[in-house]
């Protein structure tokens, strides 16, 4: 079954309509939102809760769990902050720049109620810097909802003070980790926080603070005006509600949808996307959520279903729902290299293992693309990432080894085929 245009919650993501407050409110933001706010704070989380949504950033945790982690009260005077992550850096993601584009009152809408919900004093959206015209829109909005009085002091008149303010990042993928966030919004080098502290202890100024993804923040006034059971009879158990899917690579109409989780792939590409480039038969393989996640061949994604569970079965992950689409033209080795690259480039250099460690498996990454190695590399490359993976203070470790992993473990033959392929050649010119 596919998403009916009356269940979806993007209805302006292609842009059709203007962004701004009036469009909105048509659109049915900010629709008595003090409404909202007077259910009351636990009245809020737990609809959260039963509504099933699971962060959309990627890691996939159960947000009103994570909203019902901040302190109920300030027991030392200390302020509680809700930060918000704009910082949409993993190679194929781009829906929440859609969002931030086209729909931004839905974000600054869900930061009040989800702030409220919390206890924050403020919410901060830290936009990636290389979004310059989504900033500019961005910024625009909180002006609108402030002169409107929606946000800031009394906001929309539930007597709640709350302030939006938003940061621009200046092109560090590092900063998309919530604790390396926390640190650039403070004016430090955006590199990772061991934890514990977490933030929800100590975040941002040392302050309890909850970091969420765009999406996931979005969505939230939506959840509460059509009710948890609504948002929940879409998709399977614990892979609940609707989720913004960003296809692009080798289809036929690369695209952003709002689709229900748990749609299996092949209909998800069928009905947005026109088909694979090619026929099906075309199809080598698919990255299903975003280029930190191991890559799916093509028998296996065909009728898997699109969610948390059902590809972490298949030995990947949904993440932010990048759906990289790779046809039998693919250099495959070539493109994970690529992927090992944008890794090395990106690791901050805090932890020993992700500092040596990606640019040595880019370099043998390289050798392995033009058959330069030995077939015993294979396997040392493969150690490697094993090493490397869990053993950082962030996830950028993981991120780097698991495109690796995934490449071994499904083409092997490719790449032993051109070590042969180049072992022949060097004897016939001896």
């Amino acid at each position: 079954m596919a998403l009916a245009d009356k269940d979806r919650i993007f209805t302006n993501l292609y842009g059709f309509q203007p962004w701004n407050l009036a469009a909105a409110r048509a659109r049915g933001d900010w629709d008595n939102t003090k409404a909202l706010l007077e259910r009351g704070r636990d009245a809020i989380i737990q609809e959260m809760k039963d509504s099933g949504l699971r962060g959309r950033g990627g890691a996939g945790f159960p947000t009103g769990m994570k909203w019902s982690f901040m302190p109920k009260e300030s027991r030392d005077g200390r302020p509680s902050f809700l930060v918000i992550n704009a910082d949409e850096s993993e190679p194929g993601s781009c829906k929440d720049r859609e969002i931030i584009r086209h729909d931004p009152h839905k974000l600054v809408e869900g930061a009040l109620v989800a702030g409220f919900a919390m206890g924050a004093r403020a919410a901060y959206i830290y936009i990636r810097g290389e979004y310059i015209r989504e900033a500019e829109t961005l910024f625009a909005a909180v002006r609108e909802a402030y002169d409107a009085g929606l946000i800031g002091r009394n906001a929309s008149g539930s007597g709640y003070d709350f302030d939006v303010f938003v940061h621009r990042g200046a092109g560090a993928y590092i900063c998309g980790e919530e604790t390396a966030m926390i640190e650039s919004i403070e004016g430090k080098k955006g590199q990772p926080r061991l934890k514990p502290p977490f933030p929800a202890g100590a975040g941002l100024y040392g302050c309890p603070t909850t970091v969420n993804n765009v999406e996931s923040i979005a969505v939230a006034p939506t959840i509460l005006r059509r009710g948890a059971a609504w948002f929940s009879s879409f998709g399977r158990d614990n892979n609940k509600g609707t989720k913004l899917f960003q296809i692009s690579g080798h289809v036929d109409k690369p695209c952003v949808v709002e689709e229900e989780m748990s749609i299996p792939f092949r209909e998800l590409i069928e009905r947005h996307c026109g088909g694979i480039r090619g026929g099906w038969d075309n199809l080598l393989a698919v990255i299903p959520g975003g280029s930190s996640v191991p890559l799916v061949p093509s028998e296996q994604i065909m009728d898997a279903p699109m969610d948390f569970d059902g590809l972490r079965a298949l030995g990947s992950g949904l993440g932010t729902a990048a759906v990289i689409v790779m046809d039998k033209s693919t250099d495959i080795v070539r493109a994970i290299s690529r992927l090992s690259y944008f890794y090395k480039h990106e690791s901050c250099g805090q932890c020993t293992p992700c500092r040596e460690g990606t640019g040595w498996m880019w370099r043998v990454m390289e050798r392995l693309r033009t058959g330069d190695a030995s077939v015993e590399e294979i396997d040392m490359l493969f150690n490697v990432t094993k090493q490397v993976e869990g053993h950082t203070i962030c996830a950028l470790g993981d991120a780097a080894a698991w495109p690796i992993q995934g490449l071994i473990r499904h083409f092997r033959p490719e790449i032993e085929r051109r070590i042969a392929e180049r072992g022949a050649v060097r004897e016939a010119a001896e």
